[in-house]
């Protein structure tokens, strides 16, 4: 017999002997289904005398541990179960996700949130050593002229701010009117047109000329080192560079960074401008305010440190959106869809960086009264 129900007066015991293998599967399936289990009682499986047990027969287990579970007959395993059998379940657990005594699903959510962990803490160092090695190339570029590739960083200025004003000023300026007009809605019905003035130029010199400017160079320009320096990447390009012995981070990172740091203010400028400029119109398309009431008017509402307060920020989040494009495109590795993966990541990123700090830098500001 393969299977033989052992009874006492203190426990009751299946004994499993023989081969449980697929040679068995008549003998295995006539005594599973015939054996009579009696409910509500608590049964030791016991596996010591089996000779042989593959898949097959650990399917079997499984099939009369469901009946088991039919008759509300609780079971336990007297000593340490079959490997197959231990196999199976895994395997069962694995998708279904519980192992019958509710604790799998805990099991597994610890088990993610420990990789999750261990992932941010991996992610964390390798942010912080590129953050070393950008620190380090500057130090050791600060010393030499030809270090800080001159041509390079021209170029990045041209791309990045030059050829963006176009786009960086249209959007201010429909920007500042929307926020013109909205703003002077509002008002209108307190009797507080003039007041506009103050809304426009206080909100677009602090906060939106330059934040609007980042957003769209973190797009435009922070998806472009992203692709480029990934393209590389699958071409080998940078590892022939480390052959040669030259330093990725100085020829590709580097003059990235400093020629966005160089573009982004003067493009704030720009859109600072072109804000104002788009302000004074809708002031005088709809309120009647003329331009030059407009300029007084903003002058008598702006501190000396309006201006300053948003141009400050240019350069700290244009290392943001430069860091974060080309590192992300130095992670690029083995697929086209691993590049568009990590330039969609790097804009995501980027302007999540960029509102962050714009946060921090309000909350400084109040602080200090800035």
């Amino acid at each position: 017999m393969l299977i033989e129900w052992l009874s006492t007066a203190e426990e009751q015991t299946v004994r499993l002997s023989g081969a449980w293998c697929a040679e068995s599967v008549g003998s295995l399936e006539k005594e599973v289904d015939a054996l009579v289990i009696p409910s509500a009682v608590h049964v030791w499986l016991d596996a010591s005398q089996v000779t042989n047990m593959d898949l097959t027969g650990a399917w079997f287990v499984r099939r009369f541990q469901a009946r088991l579970d039919q008759c509300s007959t609780s079971y336990s395993w007297r000593g340490t179960p079959p490997p197959t059998v231990e196999f199976v379940q895994h395997s069962l657990e694995r998708d279904i996700g519980s192992d019958g005594n509710g604790h799998r699903d805990g099991l597994r959510a610890r088990e993610q949130l420990g990789r999750l962990t261990l992932n941010q803490v991996e992610s964390l160092r390798e942010a912080l050593d590129f953050t070393g090695r950008i620190g380090a190339v500057l130090r050791r570029a600060a010393g030499s002229w030809r270090a800080l590739r001159a041509a390079s960083i021209t170029r990045h200025v041209y791309e990045a701010g030059l050829l963006a004003i176009p786009i960086v000023a249209l959007i201010a300026f429909l920007i500042s009117v929307i926020v013109a007009y909205i703003g002077a809605q509002e008002l209108k019905q307190f009797g507080g047109e003039v007041f506009v003035v103050d809304l426009v130029s206080v909100s677009v010199l602090r906060e939106l000329g330059v934040l609007l400017t980042s957003i769209i160079v973190a797009g435009r320009s922070g998806s472009s080192y992203a692709a480029e320096i990934g393209v590389m990447q699958l071409n080998e390009e940078v590892d022939a560079l480390r052959a040669m012995g030259v330093d990725p981070v100085e020829v590709l990172v580097l003059p990235r960074i400093l020629g966005l740091v160089l573009a982004l203010p003067l493009l704030t400028v720009i859109a600072d401008a072109m804000g104002i400029a788009g302000g004074a119109v809708l002031s005088w398309l709809v309120l009647g305010i003329p331009f030059n009431q407009f300029a007084v008017r903003m002058q008598e509402a702006l501190s000396p440190t309006t201006f300053w307060a948003g141009l400050i920020k240019a350069p700290i989040f244009a290392i943001l959106i430069a860091a974060v494009g080309t590192y992300r495109g130095l992670q690029v590795r083995d697929s086209s869809r691993e590049l568009g993966r990590l330039t969609t990541q790097a804009v995501v990123e980027s302007i999540f960086l960029v509102l962050l700090a714009d946060a921090i830098f309000a909350v400084v500001y109040w602080e200090i009264d800035f």
